[in-house]
């Protein structure tokens, strides 16, 4: 089966196990994800907000078992089970008329000794899953949450933000953002994208005025 990378990631986004920064808010993540051998029944999920690493640990576990990434939203209910382990992400979103080929695909991962990671904002026992046999076996699985980073993380994930989009703050910019920015790893993300995005439309270099210029004009709070 053809990998299906379906995710909106800016240019020269590092995903590899090195990039992956690890403190007490996403180490039982990491360590589980590293090994899946040890998976009750073989199966694991990811939650936690959006941003919080997530695809970047669903990443490492392909990367280490050879898996197959999907979507939720874009499985092909007609494409044949996968050989491989198997990534699905953004499971919260999976439709109907893709459950029943997830139904199987867990059966056959079961069924061969391979494999299979989740991931989702929520875990998999609040889905909306219509399929009663397919929503028990995701029930059942066992699932880690990624925390809001603490000052470790939160700093970690801010810098690889920039440096993914070959940004380079001088570090007073980045003091004012850190003690400035809701914690959490939406609000990150989001922030470092319009600054991205005006320094690009200003011709500006981010400077702590222009940081904060461009910070009060956000709404990061309660959404």
């Amino acid at each position: 089966m053809t990998r299906q990378l379906a995710f909106d990631l800016p240019p020269n986004v590092r995903l590899e196990a090195q990039d992956f920064f690890v403190t007490a808010a996403n180490e039982q993540a990491y360590a589980m994800v590293c090994a899946p051998q040890a998976w009750p029944d073989g199966k694991l999920a990811i939650t936690g907000p959006v941003g919080s690493g997530k695809t970047h640990l669903a990443r490492v576990f392909a990367a280490l078992c050879g898996a197959t990434v999907l979507a939720a939203t874009q499985i092909d209910p007609s494409a044949p089970l996968p050989d491989t382990a198997l990534v699905v992400e953004d499971g919260d979103t999976l439709s109907e008329s893709r459950e029943e080929w997830l139904f199987h695909a867990h059966n056959h991962l079961r069924a061969n000794g391979l494999p299979l990671l989740v991931t989702g904002k929520t875990a998999p026992a609040r889905w909306d899953i219509t399929l009663p046999d397919l929503a028990s076996r995701l029930s059942a699985t066992t699932t880690i949450t990624i925390d809001n980073p603490d000052d470790a993380l939160l700093t970690a994930v801010l810098l690889k933000h920039f440096a993914d989009r070959q940004l380079a703050p001088p570090p007073d910019a980045v003091s004012y953002l850190l003690n400035h920015l809701p914690r959490s790893f939406d609000a990150i993300a989001r922030t470092v994208d319009a600054l991205d995005r005006a320094a690009l439309a200003q011709g500006k270099p981010l400077t702590r005025p222009f940081v904060r210029s461009v910070l009060d004009s956000l709404t990061l709070n309660g959404e």
